[in-house]
């Protein structure tokens, strides 16, 4: 792990009426590059992550996905090939006993001008409307990209990247390798 050491009290307050945001590919499932995962047997979760979710979903009130999904608008695959992607994912982390909250994706391409896309912030708002509880003042976004980090900021929430190496840290922000290193730090820091 490669981080600053700013939000440490906010994160040793952590409880079941925090949020954790989390980003889909690159974070939960391997991140297929130059292409989309497209289908159910391209879906591969990322080694430990299962794992990770499990100590989390012990720590955390609510965990929600939003992820973008252009390969949709850009015909690579259907609406309801992702759905089925998600379906199966939801049920391999239930057969895990690990409950996602809610599943948020944005189907449209960079020039649609949508409001969902991260790192505008609409996927956080649809989960507010369906999860009144949601404080984003009291909410973690993990993602791998610099659009998730920049979704964290648009909904004042605290980010955090998930870099295999490769990208340098950005000022700030906490870094971890998998979401299984950050699963581990987030347990060693609540009582």
């Amino acid at each position: 792990m490669r981080e600053r050491k700013e939000n440490y009290h906010l994160l040793s307050r952590i409880d079941k009426s925090w949020t954790l945001f989390l980003d889909r590919d690159g974070v939960i499932n391997e991140r297929i590059v130059g292409d989309y995962v497209r289908n159910i047997s391209q879906f591969k979760f990322i080694p430990g992550t299962i794992e990770a979710l499990k100590i989390l979903r012990k720590i955390f009130g609510r965990i929600i996905i939003v992820t973008n999904q252009r390969g949709i608008a850009r015909g690579l695959m259907t609406e309801e090939d992702l759905i089925s992607i998600h379906d199966y994912m939801l049920n391999e982390l239930r057969q895990n006993d690990v409950t996602i909250d809610g599943v948020y994706y944005c189907p449209h391409d960079i020039t649609d001008n949508c409001s969902c896309r991260k790192p505008k912030p609409g996927m956080a708002f649809k989960a507010r409307i369906d999860f009144p509880d949601i404080d984003f003042a009291k909410s973690i976004v993990v993602g791998d990209s610099e659009s998730d980090v920049q979704f964290a900021i648009n909904i004042a929430a605290i980010p955090v990247l998930i870099s295999s190496g490769g990208k340098q840290s950005l000022g700030g922000l906490m870094v971890f390798d998998n979401l299984a290193e950050y699963a581990g730090f987030i347990r060693k820091l609540i009582p």
